[in-house]
């Protein structure tokens, strides 16, 4: 289900702080065996986020959001008594699996309680039995793969899975009027996955994707993109949706701007959302907009992002990040241990699964799991509670437009239940 919004944050995440589960989202138990104890080792949090490869613009932000986190832990007196340590290492592409492989045997061999990461939904595939047979807990900010829900109790994923972006992206389509949608898709997992939604919403509303459907996908690595734009154009869409990465969409734009498309009429989204600026020229892209889920992050923890790294372009599933990690450290708290197993048992409780009194900082939810009352974790991307397939049972979409200049501002949010 997907419904307008133009409120602030504020009232956004009051609407998610209203949905709470019944159910946890393992088979685990949460809460029964809480304990205060100091003597838990240290907790160590890995991140397997892009460092390079065709999403290396994900990766500031997100790290930016875990050090936050971390930062901000510590400040409240870190975990069980003991500093919270963070561990980057580059996950990459899908292009370079070797990357990720082996940045997860080296957080395994340091001993790490959980990763946050991959951003890639096909790395998360790579490497995800490694990490969940090891009982560490993976929690991803960025997959969106709808096949990785429930995949594993050890995985989780602070991002919402492709039914509610793709529903999102296929009803700003529709709401401005098009009836003859297109888009251009990579032959990818998650290219496929959010097409699939797409189109399944196109056709809920009686209409049909005018090209891009099962077939028409092109290579990742394609370079030449003359062919492909004259195929889509041929169908003569009066709308067309990009997914791709930032590798392939500035060829795709400038085919697409060569041929005479209007420009007015593209719709990017998260995999290749980014302040274009000056890789185009002035004005290419004012009107286009693109969708990116996630709660708009409020000048406040932009700001404190900010502290981190002063050098972000964007925020990008920095929410979701620093959310990964405060969840992932409650649940220790929650727990009275550090490993892995202790983690994954307690994510939904702290989460708000079974309901609790709402908190949203660590510190403030620490002093009410010392009370021994359950908690609900209102977070900074404005997600739901967890699942029983350790989604986010609710999330929030931005919709963001091009001006001018070719960079991208807020325009409204999109809420979505996962179902």
């Amino acid at each position: 289900m997907i419904r307008s919004t133009h409120a602030f944050r504020a009232a956004a995440l009051a609407g998610a702080a209203a949905l709470v589960l019944a159910a946890c989202s393992s088979g685990g138990e949460s809460g029964d065996e809480e304990t205060t104890t100091s003597e838990a080792g240290a907790l160590k949090i890995g991140t397997l986020l892009p460092q390079t490869g065709s999403l290396a613009q994900l990766g500031p932000p997100e790290i930016a959001g875990v050090d936050l986190a971390v930062d901000e832990i510590n400040e409240a007196g870190g975990v069980l008594g003991s500093d919270v340590e963070a561990i980057h290492t580059d996950s990459s592409d899908a292009e370079h699996a070797e990357v990720a492989t082996q940045s997860v045997q080296d957080l395994i061999s340091q001993d790490v309680s959980v990763i946050i990461g991959a951003a890639s939904s096909s790395v998360t595939r790579n490497v995800i039995d490694d990490i969940t047979g090891a009982n560490i807990v993976q929690i991803s900010p960025a997959n969106t793969a709808t096949d990785l829900s429930g995949y594993s109790d050890f995985y989780f994923r602070t991002a919402p899975p492709d039914t509610v972006q793709g529903s999102a992206l296929a009803n700003l389509i529709l709401g401005d009027g098009s009836q003859k949608p297109g888009v251009i898709v990579f032959n990818d997992d998650y290219g496929i996955s959010l097409r699939n939604v797409v189109q399944s919403v196109v056709e809920t509303n009686g209409l049909s994707l005018v090209y891009g459907t099962e077939g028409q996908e092109f290579d990742p690595n394609e370079t030449n993109y003359t062919t492909i734009v004259s195929d889509a154009l041929a169908a003569q869409p009066d709308a067309l949706a990009i997914i791709a990465f930032t590798t392939q969409t500035p060829l795709i734009v400038n085919e697409l701007a060569t041929q005479g498309f209007d420009m007015s009429k593209v719709y990017f989204v998260d995999g290749n959302l980014t302040q274009f600026g000056e890789e185009f020229q002035a004005g290419l892209l004012e009107g286009a907009q693109g969708t990116l889920p996630g709660a708009f992050p409020t000048e406040d923890f932009q700001a404190r992002l900010l502290e981190v790294n002063d050098s972000l372009q964007d925020f990008s599933y920095a929410a979701e990040a620093y959310d990964a990690t405060i969840l992932a450290a409650l649940a220790a708290v929650k727990g009275g241990a550090t490993d892995g197993e202790t983690i994954q048992a307690n994510m939904a409780a702290v989460s708000g699964a079974d309901g609790g009194e709402k908190c949203d900082t660590f510190a403030d939810c620490v002093a009410l799991l010392e009370d021994d009352k359950d908690i609900d974790y209102e977070g900074q991307s404005g997600a739901g509670p967890f699942n029983a397939d350790n989604d986010p049972s609710s999330a929030y979409i931005g919709v963001y437009t091009f001006d001018g200049a070719n960079m991208y501002s807020f325009t409204k949010s999109e809420f979505g239940e996962v179902g």
